[in-house]
């Protein structure tokens, strides 16, 4: 039974459900625990969190204060018990808080600060990892958030962002990358932003087990051998132990580190599960991985066009849970921005903006002509648009092409600046 009461009326044993007001304002990553320690209580107290939803089915409620009897500071005042009273409980759940949806170009600003954070943030975590200490996933927490935030507002800006890793900062950007993913795959399956989080979290720290790896091999310019791949694979085994000696760690991001190298038909490691034994977060986790993988530039090779990827993973038969991947599509698009294609006309053009309504039908700017087989005025098509009469007929793949300019076509020459790119 939900109800919402001012923040001062809150004790210990009460199940936080929900706080009221905007999220920056909040001072917990998670709303939905009981409140044990006296410290998080205070630390509510404090912030500018006013009224909070409790859920008093799962841990305390709220009860007068006796007569005579001064009430504790972990108790409700007798004016609050009063009111209390005389307050009808509230069985409906609160409504969510409105997110402010942002246009690309100004995400793309903002995301492309949040990713040079995220490369500085990640690579600390994995060298604390590689040094004995003790994970402290909270210490994640904020960089998760402001992640979410920025899928929310437009998941194509950070998402796509994500994908300009070279391969020397691969490990730890992979990290950030699918943590964006899983975030925006969570927000295509109808997770509110507090799972979102939570799966955010777990892709964030899904390869910490690379940690425990010898450098020789994890950062091995070549094809690996035999035995280092499968001294590769015991990364998960290692990255659970890792998470399981920290804390901060829950359930979901012990899941997908443990499980996301498994497959549907079995075939994955390290145990092979198939079927019902695998959650529905480990197969969030095995997409994302597997996508931000194939589309990054390696020590041995360089990354898939992103629309080329999204086709190769569809015919990997086995591989991937079905819904799954169908909302990993929906989520990035047919087409995902900054893929290479052909159009109906002969021209080329790279995808720039997703349009909601059709997946085959996304902003592209058109740049080449296949016909002159010269460049040609940029042009920016709106393939949604009832007076266009052009489409994308293909995929093409820029290690065909070369074409040195394709990142700063979608992305612009400034947050490429701003990310190093160029």
């Amino acid at each position: 039974m939900l109800k919402k009461i001012p923040v001062e009326d809150l004790r210990l044993g009460m199940h936080l459900h929900a706080m009221c007001g905007a999220w920056l304002d909040h001072p917990f990553w998670r709303t939905k625990f009981i409140l044990r320690d006296p410290a998080d209580l205070e630390k509510l107290r404090a912030s500018s969190v006013k009224e909070v939803w409790i859920d008093a089915a799962k841990g305390r409620d709220v009860e007068p204060v006796e007569a005579g009897v001064a009430p504790r500071r972990d108790a409700p005042s007798a004016a609050a018990a009063v009111r209390e009273r005389a307050a009808p409980v509230v069985a409906e759940a609160p409504p969510p808080e409105p997110r402010a949806s942002a246009e690309l170009g100004a995400e793309l600003q903002r995301a492309s600060a949040l990713v040079n954070q995220s490369r500085e943030a990640v690579s600390s975590l994995f060298a604390e990892a590689r040094m004995g200490r003790a994970l402290d996933a909270e210490k994640c927490l904020p960089l998760v958030d402001e992640i979410a935030s920025s899928v929310w507002r437009n998941p194509g800006a950070i998402v796509s962002l994500a994908r300009l890793k070279t391969h020397d900062d691969y490990t730890y950007m992979h990290s950030m990358a699918v943590c964006a993913l899983m975030v925006s795959l969570g927000r295509q399956l109808g997770m509110d932003e507090n799972t979102a989080r939570e799966v955010g979290l777990a892709g964030m720290l899904h390869d910490m087990g690379k940690a425990a790896m010898p450098l020789e091999v994890l950062n091995k310019p070549g094809k690996l051998t035999d035995d280092e791949y499968a001294i590769m694979k015991t990364h998960p085994q290692h990255g659970y132990g890792l998470l399981q000696e920290g804390k901060g760690v829950g359930e979901v991001a012990l899941d997908v580190t443990l499980h996301h190298h498994e497959r549907p038909d079995g075939r994955g490691y390290p145990h092979g599960l198939s079927g019902d034994a695998l959650s529905r977060v480990a197969r969030m986790g095995a997409v994302c991985d597997v996508y931000d993988a194939i589309t990054s530039n390696r020590p041995y090779k360089a990354g898939w066009d992103p629309a080329e990827s999204i086709a190769k993973m569809a015919s990997w038969a086995g591989q991937f849970d079905t819904e799954i991947f169908q909302a990993f599509v929906k989520s990035l698009g047919i087409y995902p921005i900054g893929s290479l294609v052909r159009m109906r006309s002969g021209k080329l053009g790279v995808v720039v903006e997703q349009n909601e309504s059709s997946l085959v039908s996304p902003k592209v700017k058109l740049f080449f002509s296949t016909r002159s087989n010269m460049p040609i005025a940029v042009e920016l098509v709106d393939l949604s648009s009832p007076g266009c009469s052009d489409a994308i007929v293909a995929r093409e793949s820029n290690a065909q092409w070369k074409f040195p300019h394709l990142d700063e076509l979608w992305a612009g020459p400034e947050v490429l600046r701003k990310l190093g790119k160029s």
